[in-house]
């Protein structure tokens, strides 16, 4: 990743905080305020701190551009990442944090007789998947308003949820997580896509990224399980995880 690119990121954000922090919250449980610390926040973070990690900043709409960018396939081995998946034709898939669609576009495809959920809680990131499934004449793409708590999805609906770049940045992990994991079937996996924070070599900023042990201890804490960390992508882990 050269540069220009670190740099967008960074600075798209900070620019990207408000929107998202905006987003109405849904039906908070009662004892929500007991699961976070909060204190004085970093240059890159929002000062709520869950399972002794500061949740970072997110990137909005501003970024749509960064998530579009012609090198991206490269960088990130995309491709890698869709094989790893191990998609059905007949899979649910919810794309979490789908933003632009960038994935979820490549994903379509590989579930012809199922269907994929883009999830978004910004309103402009599902003008452009609306824009993007018309472009593409995809009739299996749904894109799905969420809020910071609630991705909007039917229980025992989802055979695989993949949140990519994404789930260090909610707001209310917990309460998104648990109920992302309601929503899936039996049998049905969480993937986490993260930069990794094992290795001082990948060239995002600290709270961007997630090591295996701190997102285990956190999927552990609405009773999930690392099933496996697929490692072929080269500066993201590929995390299962299950009931």
């Amino acid at each position: 990743m050269n540069r220009f690119w670190i740099l967008f990121l960074v600075l798209l954000s900070a620019c990207g905080r408000g929107s998202s922090q905006q987003q109405a919250t849904t039906s908070l449980p009662p004892d929500s305020a007991k699961v976070y610390r909060f204190g004085e926040a970093s240059l890159d973070g929002i000062g709520k701190i869950y399972q002794g990690r500061e949740i970072a900043q997110v990137m909005g709409h501003l970024g749509a551009s960064w998530l579009d960018r012609p090198e991206r396939e490269q960088e990130e081995r995309t491709d890698l990442l869709l094989n790893a998946l191990s998609l059905k034709p007949t899979d649910v898939v919810a794309d979490i944090g789908a933003g632009t669609g960038f994935f979820t576009f490549l994903m379509a495809p590989k579930v012809p007789q199922g269907r994929v959920l883009a999830v978004d809680i910004q309103p402009e990131m599902i003008e452009y998947l609306n824009e993007g499934k018309a472009k593409r004449k995809l009739t299996n793409v749904t894109p799905v308003l969420g809020t910071e708590a609630d991705p909007k999805l039917p229980t025992n609906s989802v055979d695989l949820a993949i949140l990519i770049d994404a789930y260090h940045e909610f707001s209310y992990p917990r309460e998104m997580m648990s109920r992302i994991a309601t929503s899936l079937k039996p049998g049905g996996r969480i993937v986490l896509v993260e930069y990794r924070a094992e290795d001082p070599n990948v060239p995002i900023k600290e709270l961007h990224k997630m090591s295996v042990a701190q997102a285990t201890k956190e999927m552990k804490a609405i009773g999930l399980r690392l099933l496996k960390n697929d490692k072929r992508l080269p500066q993201q882990h590929i995390m299962f995880f299950g009931r």
